[in-house]
């Protein structure tokens, strides 16, 4: 097993999560023997993706892949949350100053970028909630564990927005038509159905956590099977049960393989009438109350994703996001969030206000490359191709004409 005596003097660090916030890092990074271990540190703000936080992900992370020393990196959040996604108040507050969340979102996209292709195990401990973002960074790691008090939902269509940090590549990578599923209704997963899902890899009861994160950081050497072996150790097989969504992937097949989000919508609605069926009526409801333009953006994005790579998923993300804050077409981001977290009032106002009023040559627009190509994410399309640890944002065409 390649397993060794924990050193007494980490025992303080493996104290419940709470305690972090007593630090004001964004991310607090700790050495322990061969394993490094990164805590998202917002508690207060339910660990949503600062600009800090990535930064200090990116570096640290690029740092440990380099080190010799450095055999596993786990990554967990302090509180109970691992992540809300990212940090929508700072986006609504630059609304009024074209592209003050463009270097956040270089960034952003190029640490996933970073995630997706590590060359070292990265393990996640996501206890609680994981939204929208958190969701892609999750699963986005080569072991990811879950408790039965996780759960996971992707309601950026809700908010005139789009899966991004690459889950338009992890999405449609689900079994069927989950991934179309989960983006356009934004519903939520819940403990071992997260693992049942693909989004997770080992479902650890959450007692047991704290000795799984021991057993870990007690390893000296970071190969896979000893990882896996560790994590199997503490984990728990999964059963879906028949009142689970899991167990109605027939019906989310045939529904949402429509061809656009009308006839998904048709259909599913078409479902709700059949006996047994109950659970699609709240679903209709949640998909009905979402932005038309962040339903058609999810769609398209999540299909294309089926045929896409990693780095062409997360270029077109970029690309999405920064022609939806510059509000190319549409302010139902701004307007999803001022509904949802400044007035609260839940009444968004969407624009257009209707699906058919959302047009092909309106999402064009949004899905367009850039007409300079140095102004694309620049993360490579091969490790051939060029230095991995090129195209980050200092080096970008975006930051040295600030310059």
């Amino acid at each position: 097993m390649g397993i060794t005596s924990l050193p007494s003097s980490i025992v303080t660090f493996l104290m419940p999560p709470e305690v972090m916030k007593q630090n004001r890092e964004d991310v607090i990074a700790k050495e322990i023997g061969h394993g490094r271990v990164l805590t998202l540190n917002r508690p207060d703000h339910l660990n949503s993706i600062s600009e800090k936080m990535v930064l200090m992900l990116g570096q640290k992370f690029e740092k440990y892949e380099k080190d010799e020393n450095v055999e596993f990196v786990i990554v967990k959040g302090a509180g109970r949350t691992f992540s809300a996604g990212g940090e929508l108040k700072r986006l609504y507050d630059g609304r009024n100053t074209r592209d003050s969340c463009l270097e956040f979102g270089y960034r952003l996209y190029w640490f996933c970028y970073q995630l997706q292709t590590y060359k070292k195990p990265h393990i996640v401990l996501s206890h609680g909630m994981s939204m929208g973002g958190g969701v892609g960074l999750m699963a986005s790691m080569k072991f990811s564990v879950v408790t039965e008090k996780t759960f996971c939902s992707i309601p950026e269509a809700n908010l005139g927005y789009h899966p991004d940090c690459g889950l338009s590549y992890i999405l449609p990578r689900l079994s069927g038509r989950l991934g179309e599923y989960l983006g356009l209704t934004g519903a939520t997963l819940k403990g071992k159905e997260v693992v049942a899902a693909g989004l997770a890899t080992h479902f650890v009861p959450s007692q047991k956590l704290f000795q799984l994160e021991k057993s870990l950081l007690s390893i000296n050497n970071g190969e896979e099977d000893t990882i896996r072996s560790v994590i199997d150790e503490f984990s728990t097989n999964v059963q879906i049960d028949e009142r689970s969504v899991l167990s109605k992937l027939s019906i989310i097949d045939d529904c949402f393989s429509r061809e656009t989000v009308e006839e998904i919508l048709d259909s599913f609605e078409a479902e709700a009438g059949k006996k047994g069926n109950d659970w699609i009526m709240p679903v209709l409801k949640s998909i009905k109350k979402a932005s038309p333009i962040g339903l058609k953006i999810t769609l398209r994005s999540i299909r294309e994703g089926r045929t896409q790579t990693l780095s062409e998923c997360l270029r077109k993300e970029f690309r999405i996001t920064m022609n939806t804050l510059r509000t190319i077409i549409s302010n139902d981001l701004y307007e999803g969030i001022r509904a949802a977290i400044i007035d609260k009032d839940k009444s968004p106002k969407w624009n257009p206000s209707t699906l058919d009023k959302v047009h092909d040559e309106q999402l064009d627009l949004i899905f367009k490359p850039f007409e300079e190509h140095d102004l694309e994410l620049q993360i490579p399309i091969n490790e051939e191709e060029y230095c991995r640890w090129e195209g980050k944002y200092e080096s970008s065409s975006y930051c040295l004409r600030t310059k």
